[in-house]
């Protein structure tokens, strides 16, 4: 009995001493423009001066297909494109005139989504899904070049 007197404070100390710390888009502080992409709260959030300018719910990827994490820049622009594809998990998929789309990774981009309402839970094949009024604002304010931190 008196072992596990003198363990579990060194246990509990361990567990104190060396637990990670996570990064919450409150806690981000930059000058220039920012769009930050929070997965766990499915929120997206636009900063200008260290403040936030801009935030809205998001359909981020499905457990199969998840959204890309990591810091990225936005690569290039389209008003509207078709998108298309198959998933082995959640079968094909063909969206034409998807909206105000900002490529970020690969095919991986902030678009607005008009065909479902389901923000601020996954439901996308990876590309980050916002309302469209917000996928507007979004494309407008952005540059080519801004940064994405999506975590």
């Amino acid at each position: 009995m008196r072992k596990y007197f003198l363990v579990l404070p060194l246990i509990f100390a361990f567990f104190f001493l060396f637990q990670t710390r996570n990064v919450y888009a409150a806690e981000i502080y930059t000058l220039d423009k920012l769009i930050t992409v929070d997965l766990g709260k499915q929120m997206l959030f636009a900063w200008k001066d260290g403040e936030i300018v801009y935030q809205t719910k998001v359909s981020a990827g499905l457990p199969k297909t998840p959204t890309v994490k990591g810091s990225f820049k936005i690569l290039w622009k389209v008003p509207k494109t078709r998108m298309k594809g198959e998933s082995k998990w959640y079968g094909k998929y063909d969206y034409k005139d998807v909206p105000y789309v900002m490529y970020f990774y690969q095919d991986y981009a902030i678009h607005g989504a008009y065909w479902h309402n389901r923000f601020g839970r996954p439901n996308s094949h990876g590309c980050v899904n916002v309302p469209v009024s917000a996928s507007e604002w979004l494309y407008n304010w952005a540059d080519r070049g801004t940064r994405v931190e999506v975590f």
